[in-house]
């Protein structure tokens, strides 16, 4: 595989050329660039098999170099670097098509599976190179071979279309994009005969349907029609009119093009904005250029709920939980037009914020979600359901207290220690509550738990301690009474020893 590393660090390109080397010795690097600008020419003049490329860099950033290459009809495969904060980046890498996105810094075994990736791409492209315009059979499979890169639009194809189906190629052409999110399988063939009635409804429109699985969506190709602004006003009328696709279709898209060259640009564009459902619904046609016009007001991310949300964590109160989650789902729906950009960054510094305590006081399902795959799929939805689902995703996965899998005699240590800690429950009383061997119970709990009693109880403490420095403004010294310890600064010691920082320093650092 013949490799272009697009990187402004000069270290980072280096390490990227070594790691390469050691995965994969075949791999040919055939050129390095320090910017977007300078890859681009690169690209251009190595026609490599995959980029590499970072996002921000100086003069032209990764994201507009990948651009420029898909209007000059090269659909090279892409390797996206980028960091979690750079949320705006990979929505649009997303959209692109970008073969692999990795979080910096990069992982070995990351990278090499996504090279992997890249490779299978690569052989199932080539599977299909060479095939003879007959041989694709239909138009429907000429139109996803031209979407997805995998058929050239050459002179062969270009007299094909004309003979076959009286298509000029450098014609006017129109993509409809109908997006079905979850219940594409239960409403594609509906939502495919209610499209077919409805250009039926304009006089027969010439066109090709085709199916979309892996995006959940259908395509329309409309072409040889006299008059696209026309066709695009009666869809739209059609949309408000007619709930059919509506109640289907969760969002419909319109860009209107020349040339079928273009097809796959036209499609990575109209990714882009197919979001704005969140903000107009499923029965209005969003149509490209015209949605950059739109006027939205700026969103002020509500910080309260955020932080009443921090508080409710490390209390553990389920249903206020569940509470602060609806009201944010809500803060959101009041009439406002807001960026859908906007919206998904909200949504992801919330989910941030609810992960960053899970870890910090323990919650182990909580620290178990993905954060990456969280970020591409807030990112790259579509409607408020989907945003709504992820969210209440994650929350769900906030444990009640207590629930565990450990049998019922640890289980009642546990719960014991939980109930007591601040009194300073020992081995010995909780043996004798459970009228069993304080030696035998020290020996079944670290048996189960890994940890011996009293480092469990320092640590419980301590989480019990973190809660009350991220989630209430008592003082230092009413949270050392309120987790067992009477001396504030032994309290300050043990809670450096478990955690490497003081409680001040803790309390600042996640305020």
């Amino acid at each position: 595989m013949r490799i272009v590393i697009v990187e402004d660090e000069i270290r980072i390109r280096e390490g990227i050329s070594k790691l390469l080397g050691k995965i994969d010795p075949s791999y040919e690097i055939v050129g390095e660039a320090e910017n977007g600008r300078a890859g681009l020419e690169l690209v251009k003049a190595a026609r490599p098999d995959l980029v590499i490329t970072d996002i921000k860099m100086p003069e032209m950033d990764g994201l507009q170099m990948l651009e420029e290459l898909h209007k000059d009809g090269l659909l090279i495969k892409a390797i996206v670097l980028s960091a979690y904060s750079e949320f705006a980046y990979a929505q649009q890498a997303i959209h692109l098509g970008v073969s692999e996105y990795i979080l910096k810094p990069v992982a070995v075994g990351e990278l090499a599976q996504s090279l992997k990736n890249v490779e299978d791409q690569l052989k199932e492209a080539r599977r299909n190179e060479g095939e003879h315009p007959e041989k694709l059979r239909s138009l429907e499979n000429i139109c996803i071979g031209l979407l997805m890169g995998t058929v050239a639009a050459d002179r062969e194809l270009e007299t094909y279309l004309s003979g076959q189906y009286g298509i000029d190629p450098g014609g006017e052409f129109a993509l409809l994009s109908f997006y079905l999110g979850k219940q594409y399988e239960r409403e594609r063939k509906h939502t495919a005969i209610e499209i077919e009635t409805m250009l039926k409804g304009m006089g027969g429109v010439p066109h090709c349907l085709f199916h979309l699985p892996e995006k959940s969506e259908i395509l329309v190709l409309l072409y040889r029609w006299g008059d696209l602004a026309k066709a695009e006003r009666e869809i739209s009328n059609y949309l408000v009119h007619h709930r059919g696709i509506g109640q289907r279709a969760v969002s419909a898209g319109w860009y209107a093009f020349q040339g079928l060259s273009r097809l796959s640009g036209a499609f990575q564009t109209l990714q882009k904005y197919m979001d704005w459902a969140l903000v107009l619904g499923s029965s209005v046609l969003i149509v490209y250029p015209k949605i950059t016009q739109v006027q939205t007001q700026p969103l002020s991310y509500p910080v309260e709920l955020e932080k009443e949300m921090r508080r409710e964590l490390c209390a553990g109160r389920q249903k206020r939980i569940q509470q602060v989650g609806r009201a944010f789902r809500e803060y959101f729906a009041n009439g406002t037009v807001y960026a859908p950009r906007e919206i998904k960054e909200s949504y992801v510094r919330f989910l941030w914020s609810i992960l960053n305590v899970g870890k910090e006081i323990d919650i182990e399902p909580l620290k178990a979600v993905g954060q990456q795959e969280l970020l591409e799929d807030i990112m790259s939805a579509v409607t408020y359901d989907e945003l709504e689902e992820i969210l209440a995703g994650v929350t769900a996965r906030i444990p009640v207290e207590g629930e565990r899998d450990d049998n019922y005699l640890i289980q009642r240590t546990k719960s014991l220690i939980h109930e007591f800690y601040r009194q300073g429950i020992t081995l010995d009383e909780i043996a004798g509550q459970l009228k069993i061997t304080p030696e035998y119970l020290g020996m079944q709990f670290h048996r189960e738990t890994g940890s011996n009693f009293s480092s469990y109880m320092k640590k419980y403490r301590v989480k019990k301690a973190k809660e009350l420095l991220i989630g209430s403004r008592m003082k230092l010294y009413e949270i050392a009474s309120a987790v067992g310890y009477s001396d504030p600064k032994y309290f300050s010691r043990v809670f450096k020893e478990v955690t490497g920082e003081l409680p001040a320093e803790y309390r600042k650092r996640h305020q």
